[in-house]
């Protein structure tokens, strides 16, 4: 029978519509079954998804669908991470309350996931500024604090002049706001803090049972909390080149086999010594002022011109005390860091080296390879940083870096300065603790009142929760909380004064360091049921942007352990598995050149081939346009797709299966319309074959065929559900979509003799069991397609709700093997044959093929060595 080309307008919003009917994807927390938790990222409601989402979000519903076929309990929620500027920033720009703009975008946002046929538990949604959400992390913030796991103390920040907040490093771009564009100043203001700090070993020594996290990531969190055994050392100042209560000046090395290197000390501008110089010599009190005004971050620092100015401060060598050398302030040392000081070895460091080009110091290579020459050694543009073996180090050389180390701490540590040691072995972490304060509205509240008698008191949790104003403006800068004339005052808790509310909101990383435990149980009036909590935890799969790969899964991992210290949940690690995925690219399209340069939408314009070169072409005027790179989709280089158009053009199956198809998982997918329209004709094609032999098909039951004319057609399908099984446990969605396809072609010709009633009833019967597979493979990556090809062959129920097949082991043992072939110890050919062949039917095969035909050249070999399933060696 002749079928309808497969409507995607018709089919998808009725099978939404179904499995929202039948609760499909609600999940129970008492379902005895074995449980699986499988969550994406949540994301920030900007008001449109975009191909990212779409990608992001496929994968997970893959991996949750496929589990829930596998027999398990899946949770798989949604949510939004709605806390943050851009609400703030869109309040000012369009005079509409943060609350409105968020919540508008979260009903846009959710209308286009349901769309996209997500099996979601929308029972269990929630978004990160809904009061009920923030009152219990408000419950989690005092249980914190009573746990000693938060404190206050003043800190210095960057301080955005005209916008009134506090900066991030990363928002600091030269010296500037990155919104105002106004000079940064630096501020010290009381801030509120998580001590991270306390776990800083714990979280370093749990990344190695995190096996099933992607080892860059481990790595990255490795580096980001940076453990270092070194020394802190001791230097004499000199006398009368500082002010006489300044008497020595403390520095931490992880280096001190490059002592005998050192040509200059460097301190940050915030040290105590910089002050005191800085107070003698306006230079240097406007240099230090300019290190304030730059971007601390470590990539700033990192990037940025290494500049120093002499203190005139003087400081003895600590194993010479007749080798004086000079005190810098730097831009590249942070008083958070260390000590605040440091000492430069110019031939062992690049930022030494560049900072000692700079300014005419000595660079005395004290460290080459072991294989080096001491007398030609020497340092040009590049520091040598491996180990090796010590040279121009007096006593030390000839000795191996290591055990310069040993010796030189043995030293000093044994060595009084002051009636003190020396220096002292310490283990330094990069890690510092969680500032959560930010001076802005649309934030979870941090819930505190401040009492001229009683201090910082905790707002009683029965109080909770602080809930933001709403009748709050944005007409000035600076935190609105601020300025409301009402909701700052209050009574203390303790004694019935006036007191006031805290107007520092938290950092929106806190909102997403526990969400994902809240989702266990999220009608609790305590922050957790910890039962469920502990149930459901860690996440078994856990999907998102490599860009999350610090920050966020570190936060997450302090979290879930303050959470354990104060009784919410009973485990360590929040995320069992965890997966990066690659984004979504696409080429970029352009006219004009320089500051005249105008880009283009993919939208706006056609592709043509022309003698075997692209061409872009304007729609609208036929003008030729410049195809440029292939770049992350942005709205300034307008290279965006949007989904709404494409899963109205095409369907949300061929949006689904085209960014799963295209390349592995955790590499960028570049997205092409040659590429989705490809998708889409598969799509077609699957229905086409599946339609045209439904009528058929309903009339036989499956049957894998075991001989005759239906084995090809069995063993490539329970072949291939083996493989895709395997496929899928390893998020290898692309090997799996290239197995797929393969399998369509394989039955074809079957389905067609099944249409044309040419097919008997053992080839009827393997190939509807075949096509009930080809379905249920699928179903995961196009769950629209697979409902209606499931319905269309007379399939019972759903197949969201069905379980997985299982493969026959008899159909899926490979009786052929491929042997290679040596001739005297070298490959020359492969030979493929029976598994069970024997001795003398494997010679007379290897004996045929051309390649050993042509080296014997009509002479028989003096033996054949046959290792049985493993390789055959011709001795000529």
């Amino acid at each position: 029978m002749s079928t309808e080309r497969y409507n995607p307008r018709d089919a998808e919003p009725r099978w939404q519509q179904e499995w929202e009917n039948g609760q499909v994807f609600q999940t129970e927390n008492d379902d005895p079954r074995e449980k699986y938790y499988v969550l994406e990222m949540f994301p920030y409601p900007s008001g449109r998804i975009h191909m990212g989402h779409v990608r992001n979000y496929t994968m997970g519903d893959v991996v949750a669908r496929y589990k829930r076929a596998r027999g398990f309990n899946v949770l798989h929620p949604m949510g939004w991470d709605a806390f943050g500027m851009p609400a703030e920033n869109a309040a000012m720009e369009r005079g509409v309350h943060p609350a409105t703009w968020t919540y508008q975008n979260i009903a846009s946002m959710k209308a286009q996931l349901k769309v996209m046929g997500l099996s979601l538990d929308w029972n269990r949604e929630f978004a990160t500024c809904d009061p009920e959400y923030y009152q219990r992390q408000q419950h989690l913030f005092i249980d914190f604090l009573e746990k000693g796991l938060v404190y206050r103390k003043q800190s210095k920040v960057n301080w955005d002049p005209v916008d009134n907040t506090v900066l991030a490093n990363e928002q600091v771009i030269d010296g500037r706001g990155w919104r105002s564009g106004a000079l940064v100043e630096q501020r010290e203001l009381t801030q509120w803090f998580f001590r991270i700090t306390d776990f800083s070993q714990e979280l370093l020594d749990a990344l190695d049972t995190l096996d099933q996290w992607p080892e860059k990531v481990r790595l990255m969190q490795k580096n980001w909390i940076g453990r270092s055994e070194g020394l802190s050392i001791r230097w004499q100042i000199v006398e009368g080149t500082a002010d006489a209560d300044a008497t020595e000046l403390t520095v931490y090395t992880t280096r001190p086999d490059t002592l005998f290197g050192a040509s200059f000390l460097a301190i940050s501008a915030d040290h105590p010594l910089a002050r005191q110089a800085a107070a003698k010599d306006p230079a240097i009190e406007a240099f230090c002022e300019e290190c304030r005004r730059a971007g601390t971050s470590l990539a700033a620092l990192e990037t940025a011109e290494k500049k120093g100015m002499d203190t005139g401060i003087r400081a003895r060598h600590p194993l010479d005390e007749s080798w004086e050398l000079p005190v810098y302030v730097a831009n590249f040392v942070l008083m958070d860091y260390g000590t605040g000081a440091i000492f430069g070895c110019p031939s062992g460091d690049q930022r030494d080296l560049d900072f000692a080009r700079k300014y005419g110091l000595p660079v005395v290579p004290v460290v080459m390879p072991r294989d080096g020459d001491a007398a030609s050694f020497a340092i040009g543009d590049e520091a040598y940083i491996g180990d090796g073996v010590m040279i121009n180090s007096r006593d030390l050389d000839g000795l191996s870096t290591e055990d310069a180390f040993e010796k030189v701490a043995s030293k000093l540590e044994k060595e009084q300065l002051a009636g003190s040691p020396r220096a002292e072995r310490k283990v330094n972490f990069r890690l510092r603790d969680w500032g959560i304060s930010r001076q802005r509205y649309w934030g979870c509240p941090i819930p505190v009142i401040h009492c001229d008698d009683c201090g910082v008191v905790p707002v009683p949790k029965a109080d909770l929760p602080v809930v933001l104003p709403p009748d709050v403006t944005f007409d000035k800068p600076g935190n609105p909380l601020d300025r409301h004339p009402t909701w700052r005052h209050v009574a203390c808790p303790h004694c019935g004064k006036d007191a006031r509310r805290e107007t520092d909101t938290m950092d929106t990383f806190v909102d997403s360091s526990w969400y994902f435990t809240r989702f266990t149980a999220p009608w609790e009036d305590n922050p957790t049921d910890p039962k469920a909590a502990n149930h459901w935890l860690p996440v078994d799969q856990y999907i998102g942007g490599i860009e999350h790969a610090i920050l966020h899964l570190l936060y997450s991992r302090f979290f879930t352990r303050a959470m354990r210290a104060t009784g919410h949940v009973a485990l360590d690690e929040p995320f069992k598995g965890l997966f990066t995925q690659g984004m979504v690219v696409h080429e970029t399209y352009s006219r004009g050149e320089g500051a005249q340069r105008e880009w283009i939408t993919p939208a706006e314009i056609r592709i043509d081939e022309v003698d075997g070169q692209r061409r872009a072409v304007l729609l609208e005027t036929g003008e030729d346009i410049t195809i440029g790179s292939i770049e992350k989709m942005s709205k300034s280089k307008k290279n965006v797709v949007d989904p709404d158009d494409i899963i109205a053009s095409y369907g949300a199956d061929t949006a689904r299966f085209f960014v799963l198809s295209d390349s592995p998982p955790d590499r960028d997918v570049i997205w092409s319309e040659a590429g989705v329209e490809g998708a889409h004709r598969f799509v077609q094609r699957v229905w086409r074959l599946i339609g045209e032999a439904a009528d058929t098909l309903r009339t036989f039951e499956a049957a894998p065929a075991h001989d005759g004319a239906g084995l090809a057609v069995s063993q490539a399908a329970h072949r291939t559900l083996r493989a895709v099984e395997a496929d899928y446990d390893k998020l290898a969605f692309n090997k799996a979509v290239a197995r797929i396809y393969e399998l369509v072609n394989v039955l074809a010709a079957p389905l067609t003799q099944v249409a044309t009633g040419k097919a008997d009833a053992a080839l009827a019967g393997a190939a509807k069991d075949a096509t009930s597979i080809l379905i249920s493979l699928i179903a995961p990556m196009m769950p629209h397609l697979a409902e209606e090809c499931w319905q269309a062959i007379g399939g019972k129920g759903l197949i969201a709700e069905s379980g997985w097949p299982k493969f026959d082991a008899a159909l899926v043992v490979e009786n052929e093997v491929t042997l290679p072939v040596q001739v005297n110890g070298k490959k020359r050919a492969d030979l493929t044959i029976a598994r069970d062949a024997d001795q003398t039917a494997i010679e007379n095969a290897v004996l045929a093929l051309d390649a050993v035909k042509t080296i014997l050249n009509g002479s028989s070999p003096k033996k054949i060595i046959v290792v049985p399933q493993r390789i055959v060696n011709v001795v000529v």
